[in-house]
């Protein structure tokens, strides 16, 4: 019981501190404006690609533009997500480090586990946050969508996104851990993930068995199959292990600093 009333009394500051920062609106306003830019000029492009075909043809051309839509505006939107999760993660401990609370935090009764935790659990609740009126706008798009969208499609997709972010924001959180600057928090975590990214081309070439083992850690692999409905049990552990990775290493970080001020 103490540990979950920890846990929460964590998360609850990490949320408020979130929506009391100036900078978070002004990174919701910037993700919300270009999202949104995405998501207009995909779906006129596809609306007026199909116009273009029907006159050519003649006839009702046969495309799933909901499948379409939903599997390219998934695609644009990790590729600002990239850019945008440094931002949110860098200031998890960078902050604490800078302001001298860390050290507090370290020495605490509260387990590194918890607080950790705790800190991941209220950046991906910001980051929910910022996502509703995307999937509202969603929703409003695939309702009119004809074939209907699959449901289970949609949610895998978007069960997709979330392990992705989860992932990220987790090893973010650890590079923050072991700076007291966010700039240099924020450039760490975007030259790690954007490596983890592409790593995929890194692996073609390569051969044998190291050629499989580097092409399996690449995020974006697993996440365009989850995003195509393809569900492979390795890579939902993939990005679940990295989430415990992050965790685990910004543990054992802020641990380091407990015994540095025993």
């Amino acid at each position: 019981m103490i540990l979950i009333n920890n846990l929460l009394a964590i998360f609850r500051k990490e949320v408020q501190s979130y929506f009391s920062a100036p900078i978070s609106y002004i990174i919701a306003a910037v993700f919300w404006l270009i999202a949104g830019i995405f998501f207009s000029v995909l779906l006129d492009g596809l609306i007026q690609d199909v116009a273009l075909q029907e006159q050519i043809g003649g006839g009702v051309v046969s495309r799933d533009i909901g499948t379409e839509f939903l599997e390219g505006f998934l695609g644009l939107l990790v590729s600002l997500l990239l850019v945008l999760l440094p931002a949110l993660s860098m200031g998890l401990y960078a902050e604490e480090r800078k302001r001298g609370t860390l050290e507090l935090l370290a020495t605490s009764p509260i387990t590194n586990w918890v607080v950790a935790v705790g800190k991941l659990l209220g950046v991906i609740t910001f980051f929910t946050a910022l996502m509703l009126p995307l999937i509202i706008y969603e929703t409003i798009a695939f309702s009119a969508a004809s074939p209907p969208l699959s449901l289970p499609l949609i949610l895998v997709s978007h069960a997709a996104l979330f392990l992705l972010v989860t992932a990220i924001l987790s090893l973010g959180m650890f590079v923050s851990s072991l700076t007291d600057s966010v700039v240099l928090a924020y450039i760490v975590t975007f030259v790690m993930i954007l490596f983890l990214w592409i790593i995929d081309g890194i692996a073609q070439n390569l051969s044998g068995v190291s050629k499989n083992i580097i092409a399996h850690l690449s995020l974006l692999n697993h996440y365009n199959d989850l995003v195509r409905g393809i569900v492979h049990p390795s890579s939902i552990i993939l990005f679940l292990s990295y989430t415990i990775l992050g965790i685990f290493l910004t543990a054992q970080s802020i641990e380091s600093l407990r015994y540095q001020r025993s």
